[in-house]
């Protein structure tokens, strides 16, 4: 593959883009087109790549979101390039591989780029480290090395869960349930016994889901968006076709919510929230069930849990959100994580210095935005 094959693609139809990426390996959601024009509202600019090789067939691709930043007051401004969940390609062919590395480390440059950050959904194990049953995997040992070898580092910034808990949807769900921890089962039995109904959501409901995920985040202490975003992206998925959410309902009164996106034959549980009322009742397991049962209806192979602990110990905050997927009977993917390739080694380093106190002011300021929200 020659270097000078690389493309940036004219898209004119989203569908266009999403074909390319479907024929390739471990096609993702946050590799779409939507995805890109979601973030494209929000100041990043969506970049489509793609490789060929000689005989004109399409063998790799990258949707690059490129954002221009600044250092300091009346500092240049230079770019920022992330790639979420991508590249896409064959990981295990080493010439695609080096060949797709080394062109991105010349799109930094090309960009006059401070970084580019890729996330590739490249397993480097299974299983939680220590057991038995856990095993690595050479092709995310390899790639590590050779981004090593080439200068990346892997990143303070990893904006993606590193790693989830996947459900095998080929399964039954007689064998789903068998495969689940006995309290799981009984939990989501019991949510049908206390009147728990769970139905498929619509556009109509973003603003109930809205205050959802925003009360959510309040009572549990964690970072969220503007409602202007989550409005955005839920409506141009939920309109393509590529989400829906599922609502929890007693009494007629929605008390919790999934998100679950749905391409490439995969399902993932990307956004769940609750109101405090009829805890008791489980819904929570309730619509894990349901989301499974809905994603093998949308032909589904695999139902993404969508994060589980860096470190598996109780010290990690993920910890108890792990705890609660584990009972559902998934397997733990260990994926290689964010990687950064620092075009500009100086800029680099005031740039991993100055963005944890950005990050930790703009985190401080969105949840009192959201408090607010709450509030009022």
């Amino acid at each position: 593959m020659r270097a000078e094959n690389v493309d940036l693609v004219k898209i004119q139809n989203p569908s266009d883009w999403n074909k390319i990426i479907l024929a390739l390996p471990n096609a993702h959601i946050l590799q779409t087109w939507q995805w890109g024009q979601v973030k494209a509202a929000y100041g990043w600019q969506p970049l489509p790549y793609i490789w060929k090789d000689n005989d004109n067939n399409i063998t790799a691709a990258a949707l690059v979101l490129c954002r221009s930043t600044g250092l300091g007051k009346g500092a240049i401004r230079l770019n920022v390039l992330y790639i979420p969940k991508g590249p896409l390609l064959k990981w295990e062919d080493k010439s695609i591989t080096e060949q797709v590395v080394s062109d991105l480390e010349k799109l930094a440059k090309e960009r006059k780029a401070i970084l580019i950050k890729i996330d590739p959904d490249v397993p480097i194990g299974w299983g939680i480290p220590g057991n038995e049953s856990s095993w690595d995997d050479l092709q995310g040992i390899r790639l590590k090395e050779l981004l090593i070898d080439n200068g990346w580092r892997f990143s303070q910034d990893q904006i993606q869960f590193r790693n989830t808990v996947l459900i095998d949807l080929t399964q039954t769900e007689e064998q789903l349930l068998s495969a689940m921890k006995q309290k799981t089962r009984y939990n989501i039995r019991l949510a049908g016994k206390k009147g728990v109904t769970v139905r498929i959501g619509s556009p109509e409901d973003i603003p109930m889901l809205n205050d959802m995920y925003a009360y959510t985040a309040v009572r549990d202490g964690f970072i969220i968006r503007s409602a202007d975003y989550y409005d955005t992206l839920w409506r141009t998925f939920i309109k393509d076709g590529l989400a829906e959410p599922l609502i929890a309902e007693f009494s007629g009164k929605p008390i919790a919510a999934v998100f679950i996106f749905h391409f490439a034959g995969i399902s993932r549980y990307l956004y769940g929230m609750s109101y405090d009322e009829h805890r008791e009742a489980m819904p929570n397991h309730l619509l894990q069930w349901q989301a499974m049962i809905r994603s093998k209806e949308l032909e589904c192979h695999t139902y993404d849990m969508w994060g589980a602990p860096d470190e598996f110990n109780e010290q990690d905050s993920l910890w108890g959100v792990y705890r609660f997927k584990e009972g559902f009977g998934g397997k733990v993917l260990r994926t290689l994580g964010a990687w950064d390739f620092p075009n500009r080694p100086l800029s680099y380093q005031l740039y991993t210095r100055v963005l944890p106190e950005v990050l930790h002011l703009m985190r401080r300021k969105g949840m009192k935005e959201t408090k607010r929200r709450v509030m009022s």
